[in-house]
């Protein structure tokens, strides 16, 4: 049936849903797909597209970190699925006017990242394009008991971040208005524009995770869109809802040197690109992995049989919310 309707019309979830159905049942939903290798061990891909003027641009990411933030988007899907990364592949559009020193220092920053993880690039493929655009095909192997899925929470479930959110949405507010630095000292204005133009993929999350959980099931995945998209995308794989406490989601105090604490706990909640990891599993064992971590990671509210996801506030100063999908970005 021909239709009129168009990509910017049904959005980027339900173009998603439209194209599900085209896939085996099962394998796609969450941050990889998930490839039988053998009984005791399973391929992890994910695929990841960074387009220059939707991702990045020259104003607020040179080309080392184009590619350092082009690995760690894929090495934290591995991270959200519990797979440790064993290479990936580059596909490379470029306008021929491009200098080959730009695509040489693009590569140096992949590889910088990649390093750190051990991961090596072992292929891909160049094209001619207008716009700048660099796709890549990351592979990780995770054992069959320890695949982190966005359909496993359970109500009673503690949900748990693994690090501070809004950090680089102040990073990038400070590229893009440079004149908002004037009341940082560097000391400040550092931590946010290092956490957007490296951020670091949680890889180092899952041992510690392992050793505590054994055999539980453990639901998740990145913040690589936003806090508050993680949680509203895993309720809604799951079936089920979520209560947040305001007073646990905290955010880096600088942001309120320029913004209001509302606008600071939006940024919080939508900004996206933290690249931490949001964790469903048993109140007790998410305590001590979060004792274990350390540095922002807290239990932030608790996984609920009715599906809303409601941001409270216990010491009752304010509203409750209700979290959706359609405050953060969106690509149409």
């Amino acid at each position: 049936m021909k239709s009129n309707q168009t990509v910017k019309d049904v959005g980027e979830q339900g173009l998603l849903k439209k194209l599900q159905p085209f896939c085996p049942r099962n394998i796609v939903g969450d941050d990889g797909a998930i490839v039988s290798v053998n009984s005791q061990e399973q391929l992890v891909i994910t695929t990841d597209v960074l387009v220059d003027g939707v991702h990045f641009s020259d104003r607020t990411t040179p080309p080392e970190t184009v590619g350092w933030r082009a690995a760690a988007a894929n090495l934290s899907d591995l991270a959200a699925m519990g797979a440790t990364p064993i290479g990936i592949t580059v596909g490379l559009s470029l306008p021929g006017k491009l200098t080959v020193t730009w695509v040489e220092r693009l590569y140096q920053g992949l590889t910088d990242c990649l390093q750190r993880y051990q991961t090596p690039i072992v292929g891909g493929d160049i094209c001619r394009s207008p716009i700048i655009t660099i796709s890549i095909t990351a592979f990780g192997t995770v054992a069959s008991h320890r695949i982190i899925r966005r359909s496993s929470a359970q109500p009673g479930d503690a949900i748990v971040i693994t690090g501070t959110h809004g950090k680089s949405y102040g990073g990038l507010q400070l590229l893009l208005n440079p004149e908002l630095s004037k009341n940082l000292a560097l000391s400040e204005q550092n931590p946010l524009i290092e956490a957007h133009q490296r951020p670091k993929p949680r890889l180092d999350v899952l041992p510690l995770l392992w050793d505590i959980v054994g055999r539980t099931s453990v639901a998740g995945m990145d913040s690589s869109d936003g806090l508050a998209d993680a949680v509203v995308q895993i309720c809604q794989m799951s079936g089920v809802g979520a209560k947040l406490e305001r007073s646990q989601i905290s955010f880096p105090s600088s942001l309120l040197k320029w913004m209001s604490p509302e606008e600071a706990l939006y940024s919080t909640l939508y900004g996206g690109e933290d690249f931490e990891l949001v964790l469903c599993f048993p109140l007790n064992l998410a305590e001590e992995l979060v004792k274990k971590l350390g540095n922002g990671a807290v239990v932030i509210g608790t996984i609920t049989e009715e599906e809303k996801i409601i941001l409270v506030d216990s010491q009752k100063q304010n509203s409750p919310q209700e979290l959706t999908l359609t405050k953060g970005f969106q690509h149409f």
